[in-house]
């Protein structure tokens, strides 16, 4: 049976926030509209507009709200400066672009989007690596006994003045320890480390229930000020190579290749020395 792979990240999302044990680290998500977008940015200062379809991060845009919320005429104070509002930076790569209010704002966006299908995600204040935002990529996968295992962790740092981390977009891949020590107590790492392993688990066997031939899965997780996980996105065709490149511990690897041969990801040894 052919690996399934799932491409619209509106659509795993929906699945996703039909399981109590997975719906709390979603952040708020929902289909990218001109009303959708003032009111998400009325209660957050920071959101996230990506393409319902595509790979690396291309076409991810954030806007950051600076201020608070315009206050209407008849609520304006009676003595001192009237409220002026707020203005919106919109990045997109390392670029960024002031606009003093919604309208020019979202056609800003428009820009962008080509009546494209997009979505705008609550944005999440996480953590930092020397100054930087990183996330970390879950890796989640079938083993041979028809059960699902987290195999591995690792941490992706934004590239300087990129808001997104991933590898092609010029982020670098960190250990998951690296980017807790400084973060999060020695008696807490375990802790956390344990709850993403079980989330990535959660995560799979949700998603089989509405799409029963996925094989493997990568979670894209952000964790707050508060160490609170937050599941950014799921890619249902992962990449596996940093888990050979970065760990030197090469028993992670081994493991994960079994898995991904076993389900078809991977050719078999034999076959793959064959084709040099």
């Amino acid at each position: 049976m052919a690996i399934q792979r799932v491409a619209s990240k509106w659509a795993k999302t929906q699945v996703l926030l039909q399981n109590q044990q997975v719906s709390p680290y979603i952040p708020l998500t929902q289909k990218y509209t001109r009303a959708t977008l003032g009111n998400m940015l009325e209660n957050t200062p920071l959101v996230y507009i990506k393409p319902d379809r595509g790979t690396y991060g291309n076409g991810v845009m954030n806007v950051q709200r600076h201020g608070e919320p315009d206050v209407p005429a008849g609520e304006q104070p009676t003595e001192g400066p009237p409220h002026t509002g707020v203005e919106y930076t919109l990045r997109y790569g390392i670029r960024s672009e002031t606009y003093a209010n919604l309208d020019a704002l979202h056609l800003a966006i428009l820009r962008h989007t080509r009546g494209k299908f997009y979505i705008i995600q609550q944005g999440i204040v996480t953590l930092k690596y020397e100054e930087r935002q990183f996330d970390l990529r879950i890796l989640t996968q079938k083993t041979p006994y028809r059960n699902w295992e987290t195999t591995g962790i690792i941490g992706r740092v934004a590239a300087k003045d990129m808001i997104i981390t991933n590898y092609h977009g010029g982020g670098s891949v960190r250990l998951l320890n690296e980017l807790l020590e400084g973060n999060v107590s020695p008696e807490e790492a375990p802790h956390l480390e344990r709850k993403l392993y079980e989330l990535g688990v959660a995560t799979a066997q949700q998603l089989q229930t509405k799409f029963p031939g996925i094989k493997e899965i990568g979670l894209d997780v952000a964790i707050d000020e508060q160490l609170n996980p937050w599941i950014l996105e799921v890619n249902t065709l992962p990449a596996i190579f940093p888990f050979k490149k970065f760990f030197k511990d090469k028993s992670i690897y081994r493991r994960i290749e079994r898995y991904a041969i076993n389900y078809g990801r991977l050719p078999g040894r034999s076959k793959r020395r064959g084709s040099y």
